[in-house]
């Protein structure tokens, strides 16, 4: 069994085969979260998880950059489209995150990259870190942990997660983490802080065609580890090119099994045990 930690199935990318696409992992023992992005893909994300009656799972959160209505583009992951300006309500996230099949607050956290220069920069930032400060706090006072997505904001994340563990003192559990950086893109020195501060760190299909992370794999401890898809984004090996679904996360699996010379059997009850401590399924 495998746990896809970070799914967006509930983007339009799936609109026409969403259920097919779920029915398709379900079939392989693959479990996942579909993480909302803005209140309508988390609403999306929950209704696709009161569908089945296990192994499909949601969060709730507004990705920072839908904060501001901007043009989004990477030309190196091939995708382009223009964002819609969400007001954060605190309240309205508060009484969606409370439904039973709800397992974690995400996506939420700090995206520099997206930032348009022409606007004024430090308010964008700024509104990012009090709304990302808010989401921390929810998803405390609920007793779930977060997901968070950091890009090109590392400095400013590490200082407000240090901040919120210290001022939120009580509301930090100290026998499990109570956050995950998914998609983590930063290097061995960057992860070994946020294992201090009690996160995990999650991998995407990155790992398949790229050894940047592999000393970091190979050494770091295994109950700190998940694994994800992001889909439809971050499409592994070898399936590069096409969109990537849930089912696919079994070959990042089978990459990190490679990296700390396990058996793809023992990554998956590895991941799958953190995964389901983590988010408490």
């Amino acid at each position: 069994m495998l746990v896809d930690t970070h799914s967006h199935i509930n983007f339009k990318e799936f609109k026409d085969d969403t259920d097919e696409v779920i029915r398709r992992a379900l079939d392989r023992e693959t479990w996942m979260v579909v993480v909302g992005s803005e209140y309508k893909t988390s609403q999306r994300a929950l209704n696709l998880a009161n569908k089945y009656e296990k192994g499909v799972y949601a969060a709730v959160g507004l990705h920072p950059i839908h904060l501001e209505k901007q043009v989004a583009r990477d030309k190196k992951w091939d995708y382009e489209f223009v964002t819609r300006a969400e007001e954060f309500n605190y309240d309205n996230y508060e009484k969606l995150a409370k439904f039973e099949k709800i397992v974690a607050i995400g996506e939420v956290g700090l995206d520099y990259f997206h930032i348009n220069l022409d606007e004024d920069v430090g308010a964008i930032k700024k509104k990012q870190q009090d709304v990302f400060g808010q989401f921390l706090l929810l998803a405390r006072s609920l007793d779930l942990p977060a997901i968070i997505h950091c890009r090109q904001a590392h400095d400013d994340m590490l200082s407000i997660l240090k901040d919120f563990k210290k001022n939120y003192r009580e509301l930090i559990p100290t026998n499990k983490p109570w956050a995950v950086m998914h998609c983590f893109s930063g290097d061995e020195d960057l992860a070994w802080k946020y294992f201090s501060l009690g996160l995990m760190i999650s991998f995407t299909g990155m790992i398949t065609f790229s050894k940047r992370w592999d000393d970091l794999i190979r050494k770091m401890p295994p109950d700190r580890l998940m694994i994800e898809t992001d889909c439809p984004y971050m499409t592994p090996e070898p399936h590069r090119g096409e969109r990537n679904e849930p089912a696919l996360v079994q070959f990042v699996a089978k990459r990190i099994a490679e990296i700390r010379n396990l058996t793809p059997e023992r990554v998956a009850e590895i991941t799958t045990q953190n995964a389901r401590e983590f988010f408490g399924i």
